[in-house]
């Protein structure tokens, strides 16, 4: 009897004294739910989210690990994305903050009609303006890059744009509130929408067009269900351009290890996002090309016919500016450090260019 207790004490003391070694251990592993809106098949999803969890798991050594849902596989809608991340329904995100319309208004300076040229840059331009500008605009999240996609364009069913006079009237699809601002401000009348549901309103004629970069033309069939692509000559900037974040559940972030924390800032910030956008301009090319093979007409409006497009989107500008002031922010001093952030790393982006 005495040996039986003597046996179950030490057993006792075994797992006591073995708890904290093991827990530590289960907390050095750790599994993060990754969740987007995008496609399985995008240029998003496999040459940007895919090789960024990839290198995470790698560098990690294996304990952080990713469950990853494109195409919100976990439910909700795009516009709920970030609220998820926010409240721990997942613990990773790619979203667009412009698909909550005005809850990141300073944000929106880097959506403002032809403020931006290349991809790479503005998006090192974005993540420097945040830090210095608007820390604390998304303050319920661990922000982990911040990037935007190359050149908007507009993408177009039965009537070629060759003039701001050629969208009067037309339905046109706008992926944020700025950029509708700007296509009702050109003419045509504006239609906002998330990016999948672009396949079936082209289809059923709700939209007779969108604005699209070209690298997520394959991903939603435009080249499909449109005939005409109007692009803008690269030197004289792009129409526009969307932001993006992805961000991380702030109290998982803080539950990592701190090694395991290393690895994610070793993939977040200014690097991160200008990798970001770098890759997904890069993918530019392959939309066009898919537009190509199918005989559709490509038109580059020259510089001389987009002065009429920055002459009517101007208001955008200037109604932002004015709002940002409403809100108790310098609208002039944000615009001013946004183009002077591009500018700045557009020059170090310059020989990368074609």
């Amino acid at each position: 009897m005495i040996q039986r207790r003597t046996l179950l004490k030490s057993s006792a003391a075994a797992v006591t004294l073995g708890a904290p070694g093991l827990s530590a251990l289960a907390q050095q592993a750790v599994t993060l739910k990754f969740h987007t809106f995008m496609a399985p098949q995008s240029n998003v999803w496999l040459s940007m989210h895919k090789p960024w969890m990839d290198k995470v798991e790698k560098e990690s050594g294996g304990r952080i690990k990713f469950e990853a849902y494109p195409a919100m596989q976990l439910g909700g809608t795009p516009v709920q994305l970030y609220d998820q991340a926010k409240d721990g329904v997942v613990d990773i995100v790619w979203t667009l903050p412009a698909n909550t319309a005005g809850r990141f208004p300073r944000i929106e300076v880097f959506e403002l009609p032809f403020i931006m040229n290349n991809a790479e840059a503005t998006s090192k331009a974005y993540w420097e303006y945040f830090q210095t500008m608007a820390p604390d605009e998304f303050k319920d999240v661990q922000v982990l890059a911040l990037h935007v996609h190359g050149p908007g364009m507009f993408h177009t069913k039965e009537k070629l744009i060759k003039t701001a006079d050629d969208l009067k009237g037309m339905k046109v699809r706008g992926p944020t509130r700025q950029i509708t601002k700007m296509l009702g401000y050109l003419g045509a009348t504006p239609v906002g929408m998330p990016l999948p549901q672009i396949p079936d309103a082209l289809s059923k004629g709700t939209i007779e067009g969108c604005v699209i970069p070209w690298e997520v033309v394959p991903s939603v069939k435009v080249h499909e269900l449109t005939k005409f692509h109007s692009e803008f000559e690269p030197a004289g900037g792009a129409l526009y351009t969307t932001t993006f974040v992805m961000a991380m559940n702030k109290a998982k972030y803080n539950s990592l290890a701190p090694d395991l924390k290393k690895v994610i800032d070793n993939n977040s910030g200014m690097a991160t996002s200008g990798w970001l956008g770098k890759v997904q301009q890069g993918n530019d090319p392959n939309g066009r090309k898919a537009a190509e093979d199918r005989k559709n007409t490509i038109y580059t409006i020259p510089a001389a016919d987009a002065q009429e497009f920055k002459r009517k989107s101007r208001l955008v500008e200037v109604e932002w500016v004015e709002d940002m002031n409403k809100r108790g922010h310098d609208g002039k001093k944000l615009l001013e450090t946004a183009r002077a952030l591009i500018e700045k790393h557009g020059k170090a982006a310059a020989p990368a260019k074609k």
